[in-house]
């Protein structure tokens, strides 16, 4: 019993605290903020600018290709933190390790470059 309290209230504890700061400011927003709707406030916002066009709209796939890109090697990047957190640890076979998981990346990169994921026309 001991083991489980120490190893998870702290978990709990937070978890609560974070609950009750979410709670607060949203029951604050509700209380204390504007209410004032109008025409402008309940449009559809586009990066500051006014809509246009249908909201059904194609989009090129590049613009799929390119977001996928960014999420893939944006994903990947967090992996490369616990390796520098740990890598005096890990010594030679660690740094042996994380070149070739970033060679692989490299050749992801470049077969992507090649295949012209990565223009915009």
């Amino acid at each position: 019993m001991a083991t489980w309290v120490t190893t998870w209230f702290p978990i709990v504890i937070t978890l609560v605290v974070a609950a009750l700061v979410v709670g607060v400011m949203v029951t604050i927003n509700s209380i204390l903020g504007p209410k004032r709707p109008g025409a402008i406030k309940s449009e559809a916002f586009e990066c500051g600018n006014p809509p246009s066009g249908s909201a059904w709209g194609r989009f090129s796939v590049r613009f799929y290709q390119t977001a996928i890109l960014f999420l893939v090697f944006d994903v990947e990047v967090i992996f490369l933190y616990p390796w520098a957190v740990e890598l005096r640890r890990l010594g030679v076979f660690g740094l042996v390790e994380v070149l070739m998981f970033v060679a692989i990346l490299v050749v992801g990169l470049i077969y992507a470059w090649q295949r012209g994921a990565l223009d915009w026309d």
